[in-house]
């Protein structure tokens, strides 16, 4: 975020500092006092002093006055812990306005002296109401601190986020928004930059890429929203068809599609793709392989890695069996099975391993199920769809668009589920889908649930926002 800082009343003390100068000029020359405790301004009504004998010393005195200011409390803190942040500073002042000999060097020197950190500094003549408002527009500032009332308005008229701080001499006009001291400023603007640019996630995508085209869908809507998440990893998920394709041949389609896919995204894969297990818990499967040392890398790495799984969840059981430290570190979102509305869980992902749902469930890792029916089933689109939204945008949604139609499994169809983008898009923002938590449920061996009362909890997920997903993920796609 770029941020506009104006100095007087903002950083600087000044009129604390020239209330007391005037005071003291008062005594020498009369020692009325303050006659009015409510002016416009204090130099505008304070004391009983001419026009002409206010100028006078106003003018002769200014800049002296000015550099005794000093900094207004934890004020050079929260300006350098604000850039320490990654903002961009800009001190925008009023002083080029005839009142300093060198007013650039003067205000540069006291910067200096308090260790205010900034990226430039701007001079402005106060007396023009307009000159900062032209100067937040030319150099694209998205926020400004100011005290003046006048200038916060034009700020404000001319779309420039405002912030107001409240001072003695302006609180008449109050439709502003205000701030009283600088830990408030920053705890706002530290909320509103949250709020715009939230901290990436940590994630690991387990994938069947070559499945069906979903996959494909999946992998690219999170490649195109690297602003929500930073991808530690691909790991490649096992799937077997009655097709004569065996387990390592699926392995290594889907490894070569990732690649192809990443790379029409220019999106570096180096490093960052790993072929996973070659049969299943279920059968006994427990050996070494590169997605399974990978995620227990990673997960050991950062404080939090959520694993986006969106096919068997092998790769991820096999993980927190040979670690089961991970669990801590980890948070597990799977599409498989049905809600549990259903009467069994005869569902792709789901049926090919039930051992490895069963080490999940018992793990207690944190998770989140997405179901297929009644849940994720709603994500039905037709071709004509696609092609009214993707067709000839780029290779890829051209890609994308044959994939739908005839993904080399199901034969050609003209409307089917994208299923794995729920996962990608329940990561991306919650606030599309419902969810409510259940105690953790048994699996049978007809893959139906058998429900508990007394376990760990888990979340289901019972509603998706359609629109919203779709509406997300063309939007992605095409640009």
């Amino acid at each position: 975020m770029k941020i506009g800082i104006d100095i007087d009343n903002c950083i600087s003390n000044f009129d604390d500092t020239l209330l007391k100068e005037y005071l003291k000029h008062d005594k020498e020359l009369r020692n009325t006092g303050i006659i009015n405790e409510n002016p416009e301004y204090l130099r505008k009504g304070m004391f009983d002093w001419t026009k002409e004998e206010e100028e006078n010393f106003y003018k002769e005195n200014i800049e002296e006055i000015v550099k005794k200011l000093k900094p207004i409390k934890e004020t050079p803190y929260y300006i350098n812990k604000l850039k320490q942040d990654g903002h961009k500073i800009y001190i925008i002042t009023g002083r080029n306005n005839g009142e300093y000999k060198n007013p650039y060097k003067l205000t540069e020197e006291w910067l200096k002296k308090y260790d205010i950190k900034y990226d430039e500094l701007i001079l402005t003549d106060a007396y023009d109401k307009h000159a900062k408002t032209q100067v937040c527009l030319e150099n694209n500032i998205d926020l400004m601190i100011e005290d003046s009332i006048r200038i916060s308005l034009d700020l404000r008229e001319n779309g420039v986020k405002v912030y107001t701080r409240n001072t003695r001499y302006n609180q008449k006009e109050q439709n502003l928004d205000r701030v009283s001291n600088w830990k408030e400023i920053y705890e706002k603007i530290s909320a509103q930059n949250k709020k715009e640019n939230p901290q990436k996630l940590n994630v690991i995508l387990d994938t069947d890429t070559y499945n069906e085209c979903d996959d494909q869908f999946a992998l690219s809507y999170l490649l195109k929203s690297q602003e929500r998440f930073n991808i530690e990893a691909i790991t490649v998920a096992p799937y077997h068809h009655d097709n004569n394709l065996s387990i390592q041949e699926g392995i290594d389609k889907s490894y070569h599609e990732i690649i192809k896919i990443c790379s029409w995204l220019n999106f570096d894969y180096t490093n960052r793709v790993f072929k996973g297990s070659t049969d299943y818990v279920e059968e006994g499967y427990n050996e070494e392989n590169d997605a399974v040392n990978k995620i227990i890398e990673v997960a050991n790495k950062n404080d939090k890695t959520y694993i986006l799984a969106i096919g068997a969840i092998t790769n991820v059981a096999l993980a927190i069996n040979k670690d089961p430290s991970i669990i801590e570190k980890i948070e597990v979102v799977w599409l498989g099975g049905h809600s549990l509305l259903s009467k069994d869980n005869k569902e792709f992902n789901f049926r090919q391993d039930l051992q490895a749902i069963r080490d999940v469930f018992k793990s207690k890792v944190k998770l989140t199920i997405i179901p297929c029916k009644n849940v994720a089933s709603n994500l039905v689109t037709s071709i004509y769809e696609l092609e009214y939204f993707l067709k000839d945008k780029n290779e890829l949604c051209n890609y994308l668009c044959q994939r739908f139609y005839n993904d080399g499994v199901h034969g050609n169809q003209a409307r089917r589920v994208i299923w794995d983008i729920s996962v990608i898009a329940y990561m991306i923002n919650k606030e599309w889908f419902e969810t409510f938590e259940v105690s953790c449920p048994n699996i049978k061996n007809d893959t139906s649930y058998e429900l508990t009362q007394n376990k760990h909890k888990i979340t289901m997920v019972n509603y998706l926002n359609v629109y919203k997903i779709y509406e997300d993920l063309f939007k992605k796609l095409v640009k």
